[in-house]
């Protein structure tokens, strides 16, 4: 008997064996991607972290250029310095700057004060008391002769109402017998004021400038029998302001300079004390 002969593959069933082997490499590479291991991170890599941003510390010299910048106040300027006595020089060179923009050359030199109308300025040692003793020692003397109403023999100017009360209470030991007279505008009308100036005769006049100018002006206060003008120059404030370092109150009083105070200290009639 004949064998029978082996036939050859056709080309159909060598094409399907050939794509059968090639999907099944493709299914073994890409079992093999998958469990490839994956590689550890190395121990040296750092994981990232959060960043905060901190600011410069102040430095000594960017703290003095702040303060630098700070503009200065008349309360910083004195806590850290002696107050000084006020000075009749002080008087003319503040009323030489208040005119020096509206005068002449000539007017401000008649607006400056003799320096024989100054009495001796407290030097911080005195009590009003023991001031106004020292530059009036004829006070009982005085005080007997003065007869006229509608005028005062001594006035004292302050920065205000309270002020002007704390000044009375002090002036116990020098004023005696003396008729006083509160001059300011708290819970007293002036036309009430100039009654009682009109009724009877007072000796000393304690107020503010406003009021005291206002009197004048109504005829109520005559300037012409009085012989001491003092100013509670160096007192000051809770906020260490003297009454000329208040613009309202250095006005008033240049204003009630003009209004007969500056000829009677040239007619040597009047005389001015800084307390």
């Amino acid at each position: 008997m004949r064998r029978p002969k082996s036939q050859k593959p056709s080309a159909q069933s060598r094409q399907v064996e050939a794509a059968s082997d090639g999907e099944g490499g493709g299914d073994t590479a890409m079992t093999q991607q998958e469990t490839a291991p994956v590689p550890a991170l190395s121990k040296k890599t750092k994981q990232p972290k959060e960043c905060f941003l901190i600011q410069p510390k102040e430095t000594n010299e960017d703290a003095t250029k702040t303060r630098k910048r700070k503009k200065k106040k008349i309360t910083d300027v004195l806590a850290k310095s002696e107050p000084k006595p006020g000075t009749p020089e002080d008087l003319q060179k503040l009323m030489k700057d208040y005119y020096s923009s509206n005068r002449s050359v000539i007017e401000l030199e008649e607006l400056t004060l003799p320096d024989l109308c100054f009495l001796k300025a407290n030097d911080l040692t005195h009590s009003l008391s023991s001031y106004l003793k020292e530059i009036c020692p004829k006070w009982v003397k005085l005080r007997k002769n003065h007869s006229e109403k509608k005028s005062v023999l001594m006035l004292i100017i302050c920065g205000s109402a309270i002020r002007a009360l704390e000044l009375i209470r002090s002036m116990t030991a020098f004023k005696g017998d003396s008729k006083v007279m509160k001059l300011f505008a708290k819970h007293i009308k002036v036309q009430e004021q100039v009654k009682l100036l009109e009724k009877r005769v007072v000796h000393l006049g304690v107020g503010t400038p406003g009021r005291i100018k206002e009197l004048i002006k109504q005829g109520g206060l005559n300037l012409n029998p009085l012989k001491f003008l003092v100013f509670d120059w160096n007192w000051r404030d809770q906020k260490l302001r003297r009454m000329m370092d208040i613009p309202e109150i250095r006005k008033e009083v240049f204003e009630i300079l003009e209004m007969g105070v500056l000829s009677l200290c040239k007619s040597e009639s009047l005389k001015l004390g800084l307390f």
